[in-house]
């Protein structure tokens, strides 16, 4: 099988890239990344002799249908995805989520290639703290933010491409990832590097907002599952049951590494900050089977923070940076 991964230089895209080397030998895998800050190709340096990297835009048509063209499949990784950035210039946005997911529509179209489009579960909003409901995959969109919005309407070009034109898509919308290659601008990482360096985790507010955790590794398994085993023009939701607010993030990280729980510093809450995802993933499970492998989050937190503790030459290059920009923000 020829694959191609869009955004295969970034967090989940590098991570599913690694496990489909390792797992699945016989896979032919090219990367299609853009290399903009969020994608390294540093993270795809272990598996470089058996992974093509093509640096390029997904908004490339000439290049995109190429490439698609030599494929089997295409992984759809590639997207702006940081809310914060989103608020500060929405048209990379715009253009990456939805302008490349077009392009890339059009040529799996045309070369009658399966598609896998991934997604977040932001598409829906929020949830209120004390609300016992989860996402379903009939869960109204109710995007808050210009990167949740675009990745909504990517979606919807997905499904509109599967009824109008017989594309043959799937897609998944996904809880909060984290693991090894994650960029230290996001929360996990941000605080783990914190701690390394010996400074104390910044919270957020009252750290009351909860999101619903998923290892890297057992999102792209299930990434893995659907590709195989799921039915066309499906939307398959992507978690563990891993709900934590984040104050029980940074107490964990505190523990773990052997500090007092309350050590952490209080910042100014991110504006539009969505107060709580949670993921029913019932039908991931019934219907294909799939079971993730850390059950446990302070195990899987754990191996992270050894991950980050033994691989500081991937995230120290951009730490001095991504920490005076979170300074001028007052976060």
């Amino acid at each position: 099988m020829r694959v191609l991964v869009t955004g295969g230089a970034g967090f989940i895209g590098s991570n599913f890239v690694h496990q489909t080397v390792r797992e699945r030998p016989e896979v032919r895998v090219t990367v299609l990344d853009a290399l903009t800050y969020a994608g390294d190709r540093e993270s795809l340096a272990p598996v470089a002799d058996k992974v093509t990297l093509v640096e390029g835009s997904i908004t490339d048509a000439a290049l995109v249908d190429s490439l698609v063209a030599d494929s089997d499949l295409v992984v759809h990784f590639a997207a702006e995805s940081h809310n914060d950035n989103s608020l500060n210039d929405p048209s990379p946005f715009v253009q990456t989520n939805l302008i490349g997911t077009f392009t890339l529509l059009e040529a799996v179209r045309k070369h009658g290639v399966r598609f896998h489009h991934i997604s977040t579960d932001e598409v829906y909003g929020d949830l209120e703290l004390d609300d016992p409901a989860k996402f379903t995959p009939d869960t109204p969109y109710n995007p808050s933010s210009p990167y949740s919005s675009t990745k909504a309407g990517s979606d919807l070009l997905v499904r509109a491409w599967v009824r109008s034109f017989g594309v043959q898509a799937t897609i998944s919308n996904c809880s909060n990832n984290y693991g090894p290659y994650q960029h230290i601008e996001k929360f996990i990482p941000r605080q783990i590097t914190n701690l390394i360096d010996g400074v104390r985790p910044k919270l957020y507010g009252a750290g009351e907002n909860v999101r619903d955790w998923i290892h890297v590794e057992d999102h792209n398994s299930a990434v893995w599952a659907i590709i195989e085993r799921g039915r066309i023009g499906e939307t398959y939701l992507i978690g563990a049951d891993g709900e934590k607010n984040n104050l029980e993030v940074v107490e964990t990280l505190l523990e773990i590494f052997g500090l007092a729980k309350d050590d952490f510093e209080h910042v100014k809450d991110r504006p539009g900050h969505d107060l709580r995802y949670a993921i029913d993933a019932t039908k991931l499970r019934d219907e294909l089977g799939w079971t993730p492998k850390y059950t446990d989050f302070e195990s899987g937190l754990r191996a992270t923070v050894d991950w980050y503790k033994a691989n500081e030459a991937w995230w120290r290059p951009a730490k001095q940076a991504t920490e005076a920009k979170y300074a001028a923000q007052g976060q």
